[in-house]
């Protein structure tokens, strides 16, 4: 994981994770490469880390990439750094991921917006700033309530080789209320920018 990767992981969990009450939270592809997002997470926190092969810090190891082991509506934060870009079909893991989220769940997101080819074993995608709402729009039309609560492109920084795109999804639009104080927070000390 890359510098940024951290600091914005970092920033989410302090946004948007609750400091006081355990939650359950999914690592999709959180092998421990060069640092892990489950370090900034409240220690509370019930952790889980899925990966498709062993590795540190892997909990669950995945049978099927695609199929997430893990009942649905069980989870209330989801999150992704450095892993989409090396899903053929990251539009089906973000199925699953709505399908695991309780209706108050968030889903964060990082991936690169430019950088080097680096394959893992493949590296497929890059995401520019309406890739948000595409997966928003892609979870409406498999009848989900999704939301795209912020999204941002961060620019390159002190030798930094990546701009990463950051994306922060809820799961049901209908439980705006309780982030929309968390996301006035944010704006204020520009951790995040409101897309919308």
């Amino acid at each position: 994981m890359h510098k940024s990767a951290r600091k914005y992981g970092k920033q989410f969990f302090e946004t948007y994770a609750s400091q006081e009450v355990p939650q359950k939270i999914v690592d999709i592809g959180g092998m421990n490469v060069n640092g892990s997002l489950r370090e900034y997470a409240p220690k509370q926190s019930e952790y889980i880390s899925v990966d498709y092969s062993k590795g540190n810090g892997v909990d669950i190891i995945l049978s099927d990439p695609y199929t997430l082991p893990i009942e649905t509506a069980s989870i209330d934060i989801c999150v992704s750094s450095s892993c989409f870009e090396h899903s053929e079909l990251f539009w089906v893991t973000y199925l699953e991921i709505l399908r695991i989220l309780k209706s108050t769940g968030v889903f964060y997101l990082n991936a690169p917006s430019n950088g080097q080819y680096h394959t893992y074993p493949v590296d497929c995608w890059r995401f520019f700033p309406d890739a948000g709402l595409a997966l928003e729009t892609w979870g409406i039309r498999n009848n989900y309530n999704n939301m795209l609560l912020e999204s941002f492109i961060a620019q390159k920084e002190g030798g930094e080789e990546w701009e990463d795109f950051v994306a922060i999804f809820l799961r049901d639009k209908y439980h705006l209320s309780n982030y929309t104080k968390r996301m006035v927070n944010a704006v204020a000390n520009p951790k995040f920018k409101k897309v919308k």
